[in-house]
């Protein structure tokens, strides 16, 4: 994993749907997912309490389906199951490294997985047990990057970490436009303001008034998960509250 030593004592990972798809166009790559919980599991070796919430859009997305008539709530209910579905994926790679995992829902399916406590959930933090978040935050009508800002902030998190497929945020979309400037650091308020879309505004402003720093970055990149975890400023992009 490097000399490098961490700085960040307790991260929380928000992980798309789509980033578990890695080239596929549906479903879960394993060689993707087998990566992604090696990574974890020399941040845990490292000393880093882990947490993760996962999307379920490489499965089923709800919002889509409304827009096609059906009922927003149930195609909301459809997405939280589907996350349900990535997170045991996920743990299944994640003890195959060798660590200990566990998915916390935000609904109640209890044969499956336990249900979101929060002191529990920090407990296994603290345990050096790696907690994935389920179901977003049991509630339609909010996203998982909303339900990743509020877990972060519950469970005391020093870092957001939010991965994407670029390698942070542009002023427009890279793979349409080349010309795209690549930001290292912004505001919330300028991501809210210039409407960079990289989260919700929910998600934004959740962050920004808890003063929880948030980085994006492109989880395609072997080895950025823990360069990141060790402060350094040249992966992706920062957002916080300081004008620089």
């Amino acid at each position: 994993m490097g000399d490098e030593k961490p700085v960040h004592r307790r991260i929380l990972l928000k992980l798309s749907g789509e980033a578990l798809m890695g080239e596929a166009d549906y479903g879960i790559e394993p060689r993707v997912i087998k990566r992604l919980a090696s990574e974890i599991a020399d941040l845990i070796a490292a000393g880093v309490e882990v947490a993760v919430v996962v999307g379920g859009g490489n499965i089923f997305r709800g919002a889509g389906l409304a827009d096609a008539g059906m009922d927003r709530v149930t195609g909301d209910q459809m997405g939280m199951l589907a996350t349900v579905m990535n997170a045991l994926a996920l743990q299944d790679a994640v003890e195959h490294a060798g660590l200990t995992a566990r998915v916390m829902s935000a609904i109640r399916v209890n044969q499956v997985c336990e249900d979101y406590i929060r002191r529990r959930a920090i407990r296994h933090l603290e345990k050096g047990r790696v907690v994935i978040f389920a179901a977003g935050t049991g509630n339609p009508f909010f996203t998982t990057d909303s339900a990743a800002s509020l877990r972060a902030i519950e469970i005391g998190a020093d870092l957001l970490l939010k991965a994407t497929k670029v390698d942070g945020i542009y002023s427009a979309d890279p793979f349409r436009d080349p010309g795209a400037e690549r930001y290292p650091h912004l505001t919330y308020d300028e991501v809210i303001d210039r409407r960079l879309a990289v989260m919700d505004t929910t998600a934004i402003v959740l962050c920004r008034d808890n003063n929880l720093p948030l980085r994006v970055f492109d989880i395609g990149r072997p080895g950025d998960l823990h360069r990141i975890v060790c402060d350094d400023d040249d992966v992706g992009t920062l957002v916080d509250n300081r004008e620089r």
